[in-house]
């Protein structure tokens, strides 16, 4: 069973990981975006952070739902909405329980990653969070480790594909070869969930 403090530290490696590869995420933003994906996430996954450690929520779903809130008002841009409708969609999923399953949480990510799609009008293959997310929401089934290697996979398959979505798709043709930062960043936050769940 997975308890409030297992989300803490999700979210915990996941700033520490955002941290790490910020410049990285900004150098793939540079090139098909505006620049500022490692910055701007930086910025929310660090206030999440600081709000974290002064209170964890009682339950799994408030902690989800506090760092939602946080992403929403802190990032910039596009990815602030869609990180916030991840998470908070997620967190409401869950509901109130001090415990979750495995299985709770693959079911509540996926009605989350259905928020971001709804929210962003993205779906697989646009070259968007989307085509790291829902390969790893299929794989989460099969444990932390399986999502893990999806989300990446799915991450690197975007280099090949036409942006649709975002700013990227403002530059046609010349989004092709560069690989997505928000696939990229959402490959870290399942990274992060199958860290913590290694422990």
């Amino acid at each position: 069973m997975l308890d409030a403090d297992f989300f803490r530290r999700w979210m915990t490696a996941t700033a520490a990981s955002v941290d790490r590869e910020a410049e990285r995420l900004t150098a793939l933003d540079a090139a098909i975006g505006d620049a500022d994906h490692g910055s701007n996430m930086r910025r929310g996954f660090t206030a999440v952070q600081a709000e974290l450690d002064k209170e964890t929520p009682g339950t799994p779903g408030a902690v989800l739902m506090l760092a939602g809130r946080l992403l929403i008002s802190t990032v910039g841009g596009a990815s602030g909405p869609l990180y916030g409708t991840l998470l908070r969609r997620t967190g409401k999923a869950l509901g109130e329980d001090p415990e979750v399953t495995e299985e709770q949480l693959a079911e509540a990510l996926r009605a989350g990653v259905q928020g971001v799609m709804k929210l962003g009008g993205a779906a697989a293959g646009d070259k968007t969070m989307v085509d790291a997310l829902l390969p790893a929401v299929d794989a989460l089934g099969d444990g932390f480790a399986a999502a893990r290697a999806a989300a990446e996979q799915g991450a690197e398959a975007t280099v090949p594909l036409l942006a649709h979505k975002g700013r990227a798709s403002y530059l046609g043709e010349r989004s092709i070869g560069h690989q997505d930062p928000g696939a990229t960043s959402s490959a870290l936050l399942m990274a992060a969930l199958a860290e913590t769940a290694e422990g």
